[in-house]
């Protein structure tokens, strides 16, 4: 009777521990710190909280982005985005990354203004858009 319920316990223990990392792999917080490590880009977000700020890293600088509901003419959406940044790490930014990043945060929310703080609202008034030719 000892040994099946040491048998049990640890059969128990192992399920815990899969269990466990299986969460600690999949969880996004642990994805975005890496993406930013790596200089990638991640959109960590809870979109149906929109009490919650979504966070993103791209070329390695992390950014969080306040979300505002209100009404709009058939419905409530989120309509205004306040994006802040970590600003030791804006060094190499350029306009076309902060377009970018506008452009992501546009496919999740299409109704939404888009507003940055200082200091990228100050570059981003002061650099006009690249010309095509």
């Amino acid at each position: 009777m000892l040994v099946l319920m040491f048998r049990l316990l640890i059969i128990a223990a192992f399920i815990i521990i899969v269990y466990s990392l299986i969460k600690y792999t999949l969880h996004p917080e642990r994805k975005i710190h890496n993406a930013q490590k790596n200089g990638q880009f991640f959109f960590w977000d809870d979109e149906k909280n929109v009490r919650k700020n979504f966070q993103l890293t791209y070329k390695g600088t992390m950014f969080e982005g306040e979300k505002y509901l209100e009404a709009t003419s058939d419905s409530f959406e989120v309509v205004r985005i306040y994006i802040k940044a970590d600003k030791d790490n804006l060094r190499g930014l350029k306009y076309e990354d902060f377009h970018f990043i506008e452009e992501e945060v546009h496919l999740r929310y299409p109704d939404a203004s888009i507003q940055w703080n200082s200091p990228i609202k100050d570059f981003l008034k002061q650099t006009k858009q690249p010309t095509k030719h």
